[in-house]
């Protein structure tokens, strides 16, 4: 139902009533999941790990599930968390799936959770993921993770939530105070699929007419609109609050300091957070002289991170683009995949596998 949702014609279906599906399909998947999956042999599953109290009580939105290969040396980790519009608690969500294909190359996944735009506003969801990420340093011991080896990884606005982690680790005051207190929340390698970097600038780039109408209102489907996913987060809409929006803009953070090897996918056709978001990211960190590798696909559509690194009809046309240290390549032809990924953690994490 997810997939066939995100693939129905977008001027069919307004975006408010598409992402209030897509929530109502995610919190039957958390019904689900109350029960902790059983280790496997060669796996240790971990479900339902506090890395803060919940806030508000019963919520899901400061849990993790951790899924740690067995090995003799700790475990490098990629941190995953599932996209929603902010709207739902839902971080967790196909974190198995990251898990099945990362476990057996060595890597450890934790699917983290944060909170939803109704729980609590910006910057709440940036103080989550952090609070999650120093909460798996200080317990790495615990769970046989490599504190030095962390990667970040997400989809739509868990990929906005993997880029703000990445572009502002240790970065006192975009810290908060959720959690743990003390490790670093900085990471040492990132991959966004098809993430909203520029708030205000997504209109110009949709699919339908955004502009204003004559009575000054703006088309429901638009993200300018004051119940938009990404005004409701802000608590704004957002060209009414236009320093929120650039604080909420992982491009403000890009600059002179350290940024992690960015590893980036986006489909053409993504009818919910335009690709020239994914571009604007990109130029950005060219411009600065930061390293990343980026995917494009012409065919693809939003909601499509495991597909894009499996299905072929998906990957057909896909082409990638790097920048490293200021020189950009042109775009060529490409096959993502599984395995894309994996050389990747291994090559910015040091690390050889299994």
């Amino acid at each position: 139902m997810f997939r066939s949702l995100l693939r129905t014609p977008f001027r069919s279906i307004p975006l408010l009533v598409l992402l209030a599906a897509l929530v109502a399909v995610v919190a039957t998947t958390l019904g689900a999941r109350d029960v902790p999956a059983a280790s496997s042999s060669d796996v240790d599953v971990t479900k339902d790990l506090s890395y803060a109290p919940a806030q508000p009580t019963g919520t899901q939105g400061h849990k993790l599930d951790l899924y740690v290969p067995k090995s003799r040396r700790p475990a490098p980790l990629v941190i995953f968390t599932h996209g929603s519009g902010w709207m739902a608690d839902n971080g967790r969500m196909d974190a198995d799936k990251v898990a099945a294909q990362l476990n057996p190359h060595g890597f450890a996944v934790a699917g983290v959770a944060v909170r939803s735009s109704s729980q609590a506003q910006f910057p709440a969801q940036l103080h989550d993921i952090k609070g999650a990420i120093r909460w798996l340093r200080a317990n790495a011991t615990k769970y046989h993770l490599d504190p030095r080896r962390f990667a970040i990884m997400g989809e739509s606005s868990g990929g906005w939530a993997t880029t703000m982690a990445a572009v502002t680790g240790d970065m006192p005051k975009l810290e908060g105070t959720v959690g743990v207190n003390g490790p670093s929340s900085a990471v040492q390698a990132a991959i966004p699929f098809y993430p909203p970097v520029a708030f205000r600038q997504m209109d110009e780039h949709m699919p339908i007419d955004c502009k204003p109408r004559k009575d000054g209102s703006v088309p429901g489907d638009c993200h300018a609109n004051p119940n938009s996913p990404e005004s409701r987060l802000l608590g704004c809409a957002i060209n009414d609050c236009p320093d929120k929006a650039a604080a909420a803009s992982p491009l403000t953070y890009i600059s002179d300091r350290h940024i992690p090897p960015f590893l980036m996918f986006h489909g053409k056709q993504d009818q919910l957070v335009p690709y020239d978001q994914s571009r604007l990211l990109f130029d950005k960190l060219a411009a600065a002289h930061k390293d990343a590798r980026f995917f494009s696909f012409p065919n693809t559509g939003h909601g499509t991170f495991l597909e894009m690194l499996s299905d072929p009809d998906t990957q057909r046309g896909a082409s990638q683009e790097t920048t490293r240290h200021g020189h950009t390549t042109r775009p060529t032809h490409a096959h993502p995949s599984w395995q894309t990924v994996v050389s990747f953690l291994k090559d910015r994490l040091h690390t050889t596998g299994r």
